[in-house]
């Protein structure tokens, strides 16, 4: 038994976290997402019955996010033509924002297939989850820990 450590994270997430690097990327995909053909390279952990705000809560806990790129927290671009709105991405950043320093400034945007290409490509860990909300997958570019007085070096 571990203390401080979500009820919600499953043992086999935490030692995936705690195996992966600095710029190592971790999904957590929504209901819809293709996660048996996305995550052919990737370690694949099973969280279904849990949406992603609340999973993306648990993992910031303790999961730096990279602080040497602009953007370490990504999201699916809404594809031109789909009328739908993204009440979540809210609730992301608003997440983001008690862990890290920079706030909705840490997320950027990923062309939806170009997300699937860097999910395939570059992800360690692909989180699948019962998400209903549509765009709701989110891509997170682990860091280092950096002390608490040093701020991000990233620049713009």
């Amino acid at each position: 038994m571990l203390k401080n450590v979500p009820a919600i994270m499953p043992p086999e997430l935490l030692k995936v976290i705690c195996e992966m690097g600095h710029s190592d990327r971790l999904v957590i995909s929504d209901g819809n997402f293709p996660v048996p053909t996305m995550a052919k390279n990737a370690v694949t952990i099973n969280m279904q019955g849990h949406g992603v705000p609340e999973i993306l809560d648990a993992i910031l806990q303790f999961f730096p996010l990279d602080p040497y790129v602009e953007h370490p927290v990504n999201l699916m671009e809404v594809m031109p033509g789909d009328n739908v709105e993204t009440p979540i991405w809210d609730t992301y950043k608003e997440i983001i924002a008690k862990y890290d320093k920079r706030g909705a400034d840490a997320v950027g945007t990923i062309e939806r297939f170009k997300f699937y290409e860097e999910t395939q490509k570059t992800a360690y860990c692909v989180i699948a989850t019962s998400e209903t909300a549509l765009y709701a997958n989110i891509m997170l570019q682990k860091g280092v820990v950096l002390p608490e007085d040093q701020p991000a070096p990233y620049k713009k």
